[in-house]
């Protein structure tokens, strides 16, 4: 598939926000959707070299347009959950301190329960929950950038 396939306008609106708030970040240098194209041809051309050479490939062997950019936007989010280095140079992170922690915890404890019922406990969800903090910040992010584009 050689096209870009919105189910709807908010989408795509979605997806060029986190294209912009990725540029910001400097994990990109353009954020159009024909950079998105030429990162998933190199990326396809980098893994059919690896195939060729007899190497091991993990995921894909090669990605259509939409996949690529899911796959770009969730990296995204994810780098930005995991402050990854270039993000952290771009982008002034607030601390979240433990109260912040169990709060979120405690409001959110449905998240964290097993599938017999029983719950984690909050030492062993507090990395979980510094990263679903992290994503919330993120969203709030696009969503800015989004209202901006109103």
């Amino acid at each position: 598939m050689n096209t870009f396939c919105f189910t709807s306008k908010d989408e795509e609106r979605y997806a060029r926000a986190s294209l912009m708030f990725a540029k910001r970040l400097g994990l990109i240098d353009d954020s159009s959707l024909d950079a998105v194209r030429v990162r998933c041809n190199a990326e396809n051309e980098k893994r059919q070299r690896a195939l060729d050479a007899g190497e091991v490939v993990y995921g894909l062997k090669q990605f259509t347009l939409p996949v690529y950019l899911d796959y770009e936007l969730t990296r995204f989010r994810l780098d930005f959950a995991a402050e990854a280095e270039a993000c952290k140079k771009a982008f002034n992170y607030q601390p979240i301190d433990k109260k912040q922690l169990k709060e979120y915890y405690k409001a959110n404890s449905d998240l964290f329960t097993r599938y017999n019922g029983d719950k984690f406990r909050f030492k062993e969800s507090s990395m979980v929950i510094y990263k679903k903090i992290r994503e919330e910040q993120y969203d709030a992010e696009i969503n800015a950038i989004l209202c901006q584009l109103d």
